[in-house]
């Protein structure tokens, strides 16, 4: 370690103040720098540490790397993964030839635990909690980061796992450079977030193929097959990637490559490593129900089998499996109406899923920051199942403009309505909604018009059903 080193940190959220955390511990002159308002917790965890800071702006920052020159080795940025390579400082700072990298590259280097890596553009805070589910119950020393959970670098500095299951974002893998995963899993990859990435499909799909960066033939990449983008880019990539590749999929050969798990019938099976029968159950018997929740199943499945984890403790923690927070979440039937909280759908291709899985017909409640979402995905769903649509948001011309005048499988306008808020949203949900409906919130878009995060909007969903 370079000695007086400084470790700026962007960010005081659970990411940022973890990472100053542990550089503090790891004997690093630590500063730290958030442009907002740092939260109270957040703020007495730097005061009581003794780690200087600032907030409501980044002037600090900047005094200090003024005259730094591009060959210094004394300045290393963590920045959060909220805080885009486009904003000012952060081009500053690479101008310089400062080094910013994400949380989970420097919590990465102070620990020898073994990783579990998900990302993907659906089903990886999912998969994410289930294999944590299975690795917790059968008695392993595991700890929960990433996306989801504490602060990946506050477990570091202060618990001591054996392993760490991480649902990593595209934005924090682009933050990563020596960091490898002993397992990685991509769930899929469809258009998402693509107002960070220049709105070229291509960058996003190399940013998520980063999981893979430094992996060797000791290690393990876990994927759905059926996905023609991941298939796609896997055979472009070739012999580039080292890691022993472990399919799963609906069907037990995709393109006549064998899968480690599929369904066979009324049955999901898992092969071992020898590609022999290891666990065979019965679908009705996961209480996560359609066919994305088997997948996450499958490759949650496959990665704590990799880990060692014995078939019966997989077929144990897959029946007991509650679901996720946000995503798929049933909230109250009321006047026979189901409500459904799939706040979570941050993306077009997870309200596709969402609505794939509809058995009745459905108010659909769309809107939110549009990050370059191609609505036509959905469209043919929308037709089919929606009767309703409900658009939430500051600015809904681009819902307006591609739904407004859409037909459902009779031919017949689909209505729409407008909402400011989440209590005015539900309020219109309740009118229009008729015995044996669902109102199903998967709003394809991010949250930061109206709300502060997808669980914030959730919540208040959630809150405003009850109070119906």
């Amino acid at each position: 370690m370079i000695k007086n080193k400084l470790i700026i940190v962007l960010g005081a959220g659970e990411s940022g103040v973890g990472t100053a955390v542990l550089a503090a511990k790891q004997g690093f002159d630590v500063f730290v720098s958030d442009f907002g308002k740092i939260k109270d917790d957040y703020r007495n965890i730097l005061i009581n540490k003794n780690i200087s800071f600032e907030e409501g702006s980044h002037n600090r920052v900047l005094e200090i790397t003024k005259n730094v020159g591009k060959e210094t080795a004394s300045i290393e940025v963590v920045k959060s993964p909220g805080i885009a390579d486009s904003v000012p400082i952060i081009k500053s700072l690479r101008e310089k030839g400062i080094p910013v990298i994400s949380e989970i590259e420097f919590a990465g280097r102070y620990t020898n635990a073994k990783t579990i890596c998900i990302t993907g553009s659906n089903g990886k805070t999912t998969t994410t909690m289930l294999t944590y589910h299975i690795l917790r119950n059968a008695g392993y020393n595991v700890g929960l980061a990433g996306n989801v959970g504490k602060s990946f670098a506050m477990q570091v500095a202060e618990d001591n796992f054996d392993y760490y299951i991480l649902e990593i974002s595209s934005f924090q893998l682009d933050g990563m450079y020596s960091f490898r995963a002993d397992i990685a899993i991509i769930t899929n990859i469809t258009p998402d977030h693509l107002d960070r990435y220049d709105y070229k499909f291509q960058n996003y799909v190399d940013s998520k193929f980063r999981i893979l960066q430094n992996q060797t033939e000791n290690d393990f990449f876990i994927f759905w097959a059926g996905d023609s983008t991941v298939a796609n880019e896997i055979e472009k990539r070739g012999t580039s990637i080292k890691a022993r590749k472990i399919p799963f999929d609906l069907t037990s050969q995709t393109d006549n490559v064998p899968n480690y798990a599929f369904v066979d019938g009324k049955d999901i099976i898992f092969n071992n490593l020898t590609n022999k029968l290891f666990l065979e159950m019965e679908t009705n018997n996961l209480p996560l129900k359609g066919n994305h929740n088997l997948y996450n199943s499958m490759a949650a499945g496959l990665a704590s089998q990799v880990a060692g984890v014995s078939k019966d403790a997989i077929r144990r923690s897959l029946e007991t499996f509650e679901g996720v927070e946000h995503r798929m979440e049933y909230v109250a039937t009321v006047r026979g109406v189901r409500y459904i909280n799939d706040s979570k759908a941050t993306n077009v291709n997870s309200c596709w899923y969402a609505l794939q899985s509809m058995t009745t017909p459905v108010v659909l409640i769309l809107g939110g920051t549009d990050k370059g979402n191609d609505y036509s995905d959905i469209s043919e769903l929308v037709s089919d199942r929606v009767h309703h649509l409900i658009f939430l948001g500051v600015d809904n011309d681009k819902l307006i403009k591609f739904f407004g005048c859409h037909r459902n499988k009779e031919g017949k306008k689909i209505p729409y309505s407008e909402a400011r808020s989440m209590e005015e949203c539900v309020q219109q949900a309740y009118k229009v909604a008729k015995n044996g409906d669902t109102v199903l919130l998967s709003p394809c878009c991010a949250s930061f018009d109206l709300f502060n995060n997808y669980e914030d909007r959730g919540r208040q969903f959630k809150e405003a059903v009850r109070h119906l």
